[in-house]
């Protein structure tokens, strides 16, 4: 009876709880999950890699989840790959653990790095931008440039956008 006062009947709650089921398929699968609904091998390999790091100290998951500020609940989770890692909390679990941060990714087999979300952004490359060199970023001139842009006002950076974009369409 109560469910009807709000305008709910039974029918609709069960409406409404199926579509809420489909929409968190859809974000479990937009947030790395595999097809399948599986979590994403990556993460399943850096929750390891936290495991045995944990292991490795003699930690337990409580006193883990204690100096995050988490449960160990959810510590578990994050172990088995079912929960994500974001990069905040991959910072604080490399403090916490005393490795840096590419310690987790660290023997990764070719498989496993092969289910990463590159394998789905080459479907949306540009094919008319060239490849970047590799290191192109980490180059001096690059990183004297971007340092250059910072510190110019927005009306001049906005001009020499122009200006790159203009030579970017007229060559060949």
């Amino acid at each position: 009876m109560e469910a009807k006062a709000n305008g709910q009947g039974g029918a609709g709650r069960r409406s409404a709880e199926a579509v809420r089921g489909r929409v968190a398929i859809s974000r479990r699968q937009a947030r790395g999950r595999m097809p399948s609904g599986a979590a994403n091998p990556i993460d399943v390999h850096v929750g390891n890699r936290v495991r045995l790091r944990r292991t490795l100290l003699g930690m337990s998951q409580e006193k883990l989840g204690a100096a995050l500020g988490l449960t160990f609940q959810q510590v578990q989770k994050y172990e088995r790959g079912a929960n994500r890692i974001g990069a905040s909390r991959l910072f604080d679990l490399s403090r916490v653990l005393d490795v840096k941060i590419g310690w987790f990714f660290e023997d990764m087999s070719p498989e496993v790095a092969a289910a990463g979300p590159s394998v789905m952004s080459q479907a949306s490359e540009d094919p008319l931008l060239p490849e970047p060199e590799e290191g192109t970023l980490a180059r001096r001139e690059t990183l004297g440039l971007i340092r250059f842009l910072e510190i110019m006002s927005p009306d001049k950076r906005q001009v020499i956008e122009a200006m790159i974009n203009n030579f970017a369409a007229s060559r060949p």
